[in-house]
């Protein structure tokens, strides 16, 4: 009797070792819904944010961010000022926020404590997305309309560097180690390359097959990207030479990308679907779909908590005034 069951034990192991690490991931947990988070409101949104940390979450919202307790899940405070406001980057260590006003052209530096405006700081048209920079303690904010990147100090506001951009930017993301900005063309279907010590484009590479680019994930362990594209494909790329290594089908309407390094998955938000595209990270030349989450409609921007693995997504009902709220998903796993 012990022989067979010591038989059969190794012909699972031997069947389990040679399964794909995504459907492995699969077969143990699945992310599912976890709570809703009412906030109200009207205006539209863009990014969201998220400082583990603090247990904070930051999305922006018409002409306002709102401060949400990760731990809570509540609306614990709002920044205000903030006109068209893209996106918000929390720089913990420094007790600051920045936030993108596209109806201003403006960023405004915000102590993290009081959530109160300190000081404003002029950018190119339309700053969409805005990016902290650890490693030389700078921000950037990416000018739609402009063409550009404004980099400046993040404590004193000072304006160091105006990179033109060769299109459209949209999200981005820094390796530090790599001394690397990485920034979505989505008009050129490309992926810029800054250098954070000159301020200047130093490589431009195709995302093809994926086309329109808008959500940008990075995994730094294993120099990879994941890139949202329009054509509903999400792509990984290899961020110190530029070649894509693969790619899996994603729904549509996809505006933000998230890479949990603790679980090697990758997300992609779809909002015109209402899904998120959930893939697995099998080794850095493989990316495997694991799960299609069903979301909502309108759930097309989101961030991901790194120490509960949670990811979070805006939302509002056509329509329906005050309805906006933000949607908390997550899995049994620790």
């Amino acid at each position: 009797m012990r022989i067979k069951c010591y038989i059969g034990f190794i012909v699972v192991a031997l069947v389990v070792s040679i399964l794909p690490a995504g459907r492995l991931w699969a077969a143990e947990t699945q992310y599912r819904f976890i709570a809703k988070i009412d906030v109200g409101g009207e205006g539209g949104w863009d990014y969201a944010s998220v400082d583990s940390a603090a247990r904070r979450l930051y999305v922006t919202h018409g002409t306002k961010v709102v401060v949400i307790d990760l731990d809570k899940n509540a609306v614990v405070g709002e920044i205000t000022d903030t006109p068209g406001v893209h996106g918000f980057a929390p720089a913990p260590e420094l007790g600051l926020g920045f936030s993108s006003n596209g109806m201003e052209n403006k960023a405004s530096i915000v102590d993290l404590k009081t959530l109160q405006t300190k000081s404003k700081v002029d950018t190119g048209a339309n700053p969409d997305a805005i990016l902290y920079d650890p490693g030389r303690k700078e921000v950037y904010t990416f000018n739609g309309r402009g063409s550009s990147a404004t980099v400046f100090e993040a404590a004193s506001g000072k304006v160091v560097a105006t990179i033109p951009l060769p299109g459209k930017p949209e999200f981005a993301q820094v390796d530090v180690q790599a001394g690397r900005i990485y920034n979505n063309i989505e008009d050129k279907n490309e992926i810029a390359a800054i250098d954070t010590s000159s301020h200047q484009v130093v490589n431009e590479w195709s995302i093809a097959p994926g086309e329109s680019a808008s959500g940008l994930a990075i995994d730094q362990k294993n120099q990879r990207l994941f890139i949202g594209c329009d054509n509903k494909l999400m792509v990984m790329m290899d961020s110190t030479s530029g070649k894509v290594v693969g790619s899996v089908p994603i729904g549509g309407g996809v505006d933000a990308n998230a890479f949990d390094p603790g679980t090697q998955l990758a997300f992609a938000s779809c909002g015109e679907d209402g899904i998120v595209t959930i893939a697995h990270e099998d080794s850095p030349d493989k990316l495997t779909v694991v799960q299609t989450l069903a979301t909502a409609p309108s759930a097309r921007t989101m961030a991901l908590d790194p120490r509960t693995h949670k990811i979070y997504l805006s939302a509002a009902k056509k329509g329906e005034a005050g309805s906006f709220k933000v949607l908390v998903y997550g899995t049994d796993a620790k």
